[in-house]
């Protein structure tokens, strides 16, 4: 019976109530041991910057997920440059609880190389990563992380590389073109990117009951990197499971 006991008790706390501080606190616990084994995090200068992954795992602890509101294609002849626009969407109340948006370039330093996808998704990456500092940059910093996502200060990671003499630096078409977190997936780099209703519909139905924290956080990180085909195919999966699930538990 006491194991039944305790198997409530953790199903209670798979997610935390950012109005009750008491909650929030077990929840920068837990946070600094996620980020720590998962290795989500960047040391530049001396300090620890999270990864965007690490502050999607604190928004989905809490119940706000993120959702590409909008991306807006800036390039011309010269430049290949995106803006996207990120909502916070809180599944308990269906409200939306912050927002927040971000540029990428390949005039930047080190994106000289970087496909036009690549430069969409980094865009992305970090409106998410900007969303979730505006609300939950307290939590990071309880954590014992650096409130500004990594993904912003990447460059400065770049920088801090010693310099290699020109006869034994690799060309640079040799060098990867993305970070594995910022890429959609390679083997269709053509395809378009998911859409603001394909990804508000998988972030509802994660919400269900039946499915398990997990499952939510391993389609959270990865929700960005889906295309138009791989979201409905997503779409469908989760509506067939959670069907069969609730037709199981009602048998």
């Amino acid at each position: 019976m006491s194991t039944e006991n305790e198997k409530i008790v953790k199903r209670k706390v798979e997610s935390y109530d950012i109005s009750r501080s008491d909650e929030t606190l077990h929840l920068a616990t837990d946070l600094a041991k996620f980020i720590k084994e998962n290795k989500l995090f960047m040391n530049i200068q001396g300090k620890e910057f999270v990864n965007v992954e690490g502050w999607q795992y604190a928004g989905s602890r809490l119940g706000i997920l993120p959702v590409v509101e909008e991306l807006t294609n800036l390039s011309d002849e010269h430049e290949i440059k995106y803006k996207a626009q990120v909502k916070l969407l809180n599944l308990r109340t269906e409200q939306v609880v912050g927002s927040g948006f971000a540029i990428c370039s390949n005039k930047e330093n080190g994106k000289k190389y970087y496909q036009e996808f690549a430069i969409a998704s980094m865009a992305q990456t970090r409106a998410i990563g900007k969303a979730y500092r505006n609300i939950l940059a307290w939590i990071i910093r309880a954590a014992g992380y650096e409130p500004t996502p990594a993904e912003e200060m990447d460059y400065m990671g770049r920088d801090e590389q010693p310099a290699k003499p020109a006869v034994a630096e690799a060309p640079k078409e040799q060098r990867p073109l993305v970070r594995p977190e910022a890429a959609v997936p390679a083997e269709d780099p053509d395809a378009k990117p998911a859409t603001t209703r394909q990804k508000a519909e998988i972030l509802l139905l994660l919400n269900n009951e039946v499915i398990t924290t997990a499952e939510k956080e391993k389609m959270v990180s990865n929700i960005n990197k889906l295309d138009t085909e791989r979201a409905d195919k997503a779409i469908a999966k989760l509506k067939k499971t959670i069907a069969d699930r609730q037709s199981g538990a009602a048998a």
